[in-house]
């Protein structure tokens, strides 16, 4: 029996459906089928609301709760100001690898301030004093000589690199 034209579509909707998508319409449809389409994704998108929508990143004793936006060491809330906190976020989202001066500066301050190692400089040294125990000794926010910095999250005691 060969496939008809409503076996192909069907088809194409599984694959659509498995690759991802949440719901599938196909032409022609009816406007009152579309409208209840969209209510519901609305009412999911409610529902989704409810719930966190981005993480909570964690290395060893610290966290970052990307939502509420709050920053642990510890049980200590670390109040960090807004580029300390993307700075922060950039590298507990590249945990454990190394990001060059130019890839964070870019990241935290955009493109036209790819070479300003000073102020990434002062930035991190803040990042230590708010997070670490003894920023003189840095178990999670490390230097990578001439090349940038990492954000350690597999920490092992007595190695405190900085």
């Amino acid at each position: 029996m060969a496939r008809g034209r409503s076996d192909a579509s069907v088809v194409a909707k599984i694959r659509a459906l498995d690759a991802g998508a949440d719901d599938y319409l196909t032409k022609p449809f009816w406007i009152g089928e579309l409208r209840a389409r969209v209510r519901l994704a609305l009412r999911h998108a409610v529902r989704a609301g409810q719930e966190p929508t981005e993480p909570v990143l964690v290395a060893g004793d610290l966290r970052l709760d990307l939502e509420r936006h709050l920053v642990f060491a510890g049980a200590r809330e670390v109040h960090l100001t807004p580029t300390e906190f993307r700075l922060f976020a950039t590298l507990m989202r590249q945990a454990d690898k190394v990001l060059t001066h130019r890839q964070l500066l870019g990241e935290v301050w955009g493109p036209a301030h790819s070479t300003d190692t000073q102020s990434l400089r002062v930035y991190m040294a803040q990042l230590r004093n708010k997070l670490e125990a003894d920023p003189a000794r840095p178990r999670y926010l490390t230097t990578e000589p001439g090349v940038g910095y990492r954000l350690r999250s597999d920490f092992r005691e007595g190695d405190g690199r900085r």
